[in-house]
């Protein structure tokens, strides 16, 4: 099983920057897909952004040009860069994995606890 802490959540003024850290750990045997989910206030959680084993990313047309998506497969590691936050980017920031869990195993899906960001205008 997957535990995902993240990081790197607050408060900042519109045009501000923040960066997203989330750390896997646990017993499996590959991490599939990394992404961000967010989920505002009476909204339902939605895709930020994601990013494949092999790098491949995509993005909410939402965030294009304004965030960016990493990973460091070594470390089980996944940031999100954002830039240039608007006071709608305000949510509670989710970290999310698919992976497997050994050999043939099925994909499992893991989540965080969520993070707090808050983009004040």
């Amino acid at each position: 099983q997957v535990q995902l802490v993240e990081s790197g959540g607050g408060v900042v003024q519109a045009g501000g920057t923040l960066r997203l850290s989330c750390a896997a750990s646990g017993i499996f045997y590959t991490i599939n897909n990394m992404a961000w989910y967010r989920q505002a206030p009476v909204k339902q959680r939605e895709l930020v952004a994601v990013v494949t084993s092999g790098g491949t990313t995509n993005y909410a047309d939402s965030v294009k040009g304004r965030f960016t998506i990493s990973r460091d497969n070594a470390k089980n590691t996944v940031l999100l860069q954002m830039n240039s936050l608007k006071p709608e980017d305000t949510a509670v920031y989710y970290c999310y994995t698919r992976s497997r869990y050994g050999p043939g195993s099925r994909e499992f899906d893991d989540w965080g606890q969520g993070t707090q960001v808050t983009v004040s205008s």
